[in-house]
């Protein structure tokens, strides 16, 4: 009985094939996904660009069942285009469409703020308070890059927080795009490369939610939001379409 016990806890630990269990495939899913959010997020993967399946497998370092996976993920977030028999398209930034989300997202983290605030638990209050006192430390050192990956944390928190599992489908989209059009405007429009302002809105979420001050933290969702509006007013006019649709023509052959 005991060999056949220990016999059956080594099928159980892998497939019978030898491939990795499931939980394992799903961490490798998971973190295809993760890594080609921040392609995109950082630019990498610049908007308009036009790839294969294989490109972005060695761009990656993933294997082609978990790219394949994370690339229908961005696909329904429309994030990513899959052009049957011709590849795959990194969606062009649309600044109106962008701009017109916006307001739904205002909503939606109202609603999840709300329940964040109210439902944070203990463990939930001490890392909010953790990011917090990081964010203050390093207000005036903090790379773009580095806020990026905390403004990921944050997010994450929040929805654990507010634990509907439902709204991460939901809200995890958005936060991509905007998380890229924060990139673009803080790296290539003049004279916004200063964090403070961003920062220092996420401050005021963060000590809110710690807080459990419900009222104040949707007070300070609406204040991020309506800052993030701001960004669309100068990039209208003011960045270089190219850099969201690589795919226009460049001026006199710049």
């Amino acid at each position: 009985m005991a060999r056949r016990k220990r016999a059956l806890e080594v099928v159980g630990s892998e497939d019978v094939e030898g491939k990795p269990s499931r939980r394992n495939r799903l961490n490798f899913f998971e973190l295809a996904y993760q890594r080609i959010e921040e392609l995109l997020v950082h630019c990498e993967l610049k908007p308009g660009q036009f790839m294969t399946m294989l490109e972005l497998q060695q761009i990656t370092g993933f294997g082609r069942t978990p790219v394949h996976h994370a690339v229908n993920r961005l696909s329904a977030d429309t994030l990513i285009i899959i052009r049957p028999r011709h590849g795959l398209h990194i969606a062009p930034i649309d600044l109106a469409r962008e701009r017109m989300l916006l307001d739904l997202r205002r909503d939606m983290e109202r609603f999840v703020i709300r329940l964040a605030a109210d439902r944070a638990s203990l463990s939930h209050r001490n890392q909010a308070l953790h990011i917090e006192r990081l964010l203050r430390e390093r207000r005036a050192t903090l790379t773009l890059d580095e806020f990026n990956s905390i403004d990921r944390r944050i997010d994450a928190l929040v929805l654990e927080a507010a634990g509907e599992p439902f709204l991460v489908h939901t809200l995890r989209p958005l936060h991509t795009l905007y998380r890229r059009i924060g990139y673009i405007h803080h790296r290539f429009m003049p004279g916004q490369a200063d964090l403070s302002g961003t920062i220092d809105h996420h401050l005021g979420i963060l000590n809110a939610v710690a807080n459990r001050r419900v009222e104040d933290a949707v007070k300070a969702s609406d204040a991020l939001i309506d800052y993030m509006g701001q960004m669309f007013t100068g990039m209208e006019t003011g960045i270089d379409p190219r850099l969201l649709d690589c795919s226009i023509e460049p001026l006199l052959g710049a």
